[in-house]
């Protein structure tokens, strides 16, 4: 409820609301200051923020494409093929299009010669590989998807961001700006069953960024059959990965886990920030195996 109470109020201020402008960022005033204007906007905008108090809250962190990105290049280093992507989860679609922005680590840059936006986490580790990936199709489920060229879809993926993190606005907003995919409304591993046929000449990449933790336990379990299954028929020329960047219950942050078939190879990619705010990547070009196979 919190959350919602300070989107809906962020919701306002980013409209152009008097009051809140005059008190938020970059504004600097007193605690008390601050709380007669929200105090005041609580009673004048009462209807408003009913409205968002009935709604959860729904972002879409696009700094968890670093982790993309960079899984993207080893997928490409690994298979050499075009890919296709089904992201599961998808929320607005803005990890959609991981394809077309840049990762800065170090002064090296990895993704899209000239990128919608440019990503800078607090890297650690090794670098991925340099081969840049090319994706030829992609689409996307959510339960509740957003359409960024709505402008009050648009308006909540960034109301749920924060008014002193200007950075992560203008990340979001050249996210919402390069976004064109429309997102497939249903259940993630419904939706993934008419998606598993394999194509030649294509990697499919299947993925999802801190959502897989959230399906329902025997949604788990009947989608990671039905990828082991699909990995079973694949073919050198019609490869299948799977990536996750998700919340594994130890460590710091979430584990960024790479399965791979022909050969059903897993690698240990590392650890990223749940916001993509850090990543550690694993040690080695393209990250050691946990299960043996040859490539």
């Amino acid at each position: 409820m919190p959350l919602r109470l300070a989107g809906a109020l962020h919701a306002l201020h980013l409209q152009g609301h008097g009051g809140l402008a005059a008190v938020y960022p970059t504004q600097d005033v007193d605690d008390h200051t601050l709380w007669l204007a929200v105090s005041d906007t609580l009673h004048s905008a009462a209807a408003h923020i009913a409205a968002w108090l009935d709604s959860p809250p729904q972002t879409n962190e696009v700094r968890r494409s670093a982790t993309l990105v960079a899984a993207g290049h080893v997928v490409a280093d690994w298979f050499g093929l075009p890919i296709r992507t089904s992201e599961l989860g998808a929320s607005g679609g803005l990890n959609m299009h991981w394809d077309s922005y840049a990762l800065n680590i170090d002064g090296a840059r990895f993704g899209h010669a000239t990128p919608a936006l440019t990503l800078t986490p607090d890297w650690s580790g090794s670098m991925p590989p340099e081969t840049r990936p090319c994706v030829t199709e992609r689409a996307g489920v959510d339960l509740n998807p957003l359409n960024p060229a709505n402008p009050e879809h648009a308006l909540r993926l960034q109301a749920y961001l924060w008014p002193d993190q200007p950075d992560r606005l203008a990340l979001t907003r050249a996210a919402i700006a390069a976004a064109k995919t429309p997102i497939d409304q249903g259940d993630a591993i419904d939706w993934l069953a008419g998606r598993l046929s394999h194509q030649q000449g294509q990697t499919h990449m299947i993925y999802s960024t801190v959502a897989w933790q959230y399906f329902p336990q025997d949604k788990q379990a009947q989608g990671t059959a039905m990828i082991e299954a699909a990995g079973t028929k694949v073919t050198a020329q019609s490869p299948l990965v799977w990536f996750g960047m998700e919340n594994d219950g130890g460590g710091r942050g979430a584990a960024l886990t790479l399965r791979l078939w022909p050969g059903d190879v897993t690698l240990n990619l590392g650890r990223a920030d749940f916001h993509g705010r850090w990543v550690q990547w694993a040690d080695g070009t393209a990250s050691r195996p946990l299960t043996s196979s040859k490539r």
